[in-house]
């Protein structure tokens, strides 16, 4: 052992080749077997509608795979990590290493550097991936598994878009520039009207529209129209399908807003008037993903790492996936209350991965200080 705090080059290619291969093959485990269950899911529901090729059913449980390892690749490392530090283990390497001298923050160095690394990717390189994908997998869950009517909505720097069916059979498109939340009161509004033909039948500017029960109440309505142009109108209402949550959730899910997205689309969603808490914290998330990552690791080591004699290490094992599981909990418990404004957004985003690097640190330097 060197005197400088530092491993060889050689036992740390060791250590990283070591923890990827098991990272990799424990990913390929777990999520094979989610692919066989969301799969027999797919089944299931596909059985309730007519003409849904196999072939399409096996697409989408492909398509959604990237967005399962997204929310897996925490407990894929804590698995990957406990299954290395158990291998190490079994063939007495461990033991070894201690003999020499190297503490174990020195040989959990590459595995740490490897997840950190792991957590990087994933967060900058898989998520914009898996919103793709799980765009696609919406699209055919719609249009083989549920075939809702369409009801669209869509944020941009202009404003708001809706799209959703009219009484005759067409539809109608609406427009305005801000959105006062938490009444819905809509400013400087126009809807362009179509028929079943996708002809265009008329227009209306209102100054304001509010989202009742089951409609629109337009106010200072200006109608324009074939028959009599530029109508003006104290108040018009438009019957709709749409409640404040299904426009809310079609375009602030987190889980189709890729990574690099997200800054420009949470500004819009300020400056429109939308409350973007939800996205903020999914945002935060990414960032606390590698970290995230460390923490499963250091969790794995405290309790794969310690002296063999006296036994219960099966227990230990299963006390560290049970806090990863615990953890994890705690996680959802927490961006809940952040949706919700109960906790900041960096608290509800940050504290798990912060809070498990702080607690596990402490318990192996307790360890190895004695």
């Amino acid at each position: 052992m060197t005197q400088d705090n530092k491993i060889s080059p050689t036992l740390s290619r060791y250590l990283s080749r070591l923890f990827v291969f098991n990272l990799l093959g424990m990913g390929m485990v777990l999520l094979g077997v989610i692919w066989l269950f969301d799969v027999a899911e797919l089944l299931r529901r596909a059985a309730k509608v007519d003409g849904v090729p196999l072939g399409i059913i096996l697409q989408m449980g492909f398509l959604k795979l990237p967005d399962m390892a997204q929310t897996l690749f925490p407990f894929i490392t804590l698995f990957a990590a406990l299954f290395s530090f158990w291998q190490l283990s079994k063939r007495s390497e461990l033991v070894v290493l201690r003999a020499a001298g190297i503490s174990a923050w020195q040989f959990l160095r590459p595995f740490l550097w490897v997840g950190f690394m792991a957590g990087v990717f994933f967060m900058a390189a898989l998520n914009p991936i898996s919103t793709l994908f799980f765009q696609k997998y919406m699209q055919f869950e719609n249009q083989y598994l549920e075939k809702n009517s369409i009801n669209t909505a869509a944020i941009f720097e202009e404003g708001l878009w809706l799209r959703q069916p009219s009484d005759d059979g067409g539809y109608a498109i609406l427009h305005a520039n801000k959105v006062a939340l938490p009444d819905w009161t809509l400013t400087d509004v126009f809807a362009l009207f179509f028929d079943n033909k996708n002809n265009f039948s008329h227009r209306v500017d209102a100054a304001s529209a509010q989202l009742k029960d089951t409609e629109w109440q337009f106010q200072n309505v200006i109608e324009h129209n074939n028959a009599t142009f530029n109508q003006k109108r104290d108040s018009l209402t438009l019957p709709t399908n749409l409640s404040r949550k299904e426009i809310e959730d079609s375009f602030a899910s987190p889980d189709t807003m890729g990574f690099w997205s997200m800054p420009a689309y949470i500004k819009t969603l300020e400056r429109t008037g939308f409350d973007s808490t939800k996205l903020r914290i999914h945002f935060h998330v990414l960032l606390a993903l590698p970290f995230l990552c460390c923490s499963m690791i250091i969790l794995a080591s405290v309790v794969a790492l310690r002296p063999q004699r006296g036994g219960g290490t099966f227990l230990y094992i299963v006390g560290g996936v049970g806090i990863g599981f615990a953890l994890f909990f705690i996680s959802s418990f927490l961006q809940a209350l952040g949706s919700a404004h109960q906790v900041p957004v960096f608290l509800a985003a940050w504290s798990p991965a912060l809070l498990s690097i702080l607690i596990g640190s402490t318990v192996l330097l307790t360890q190895e200080d004695g």
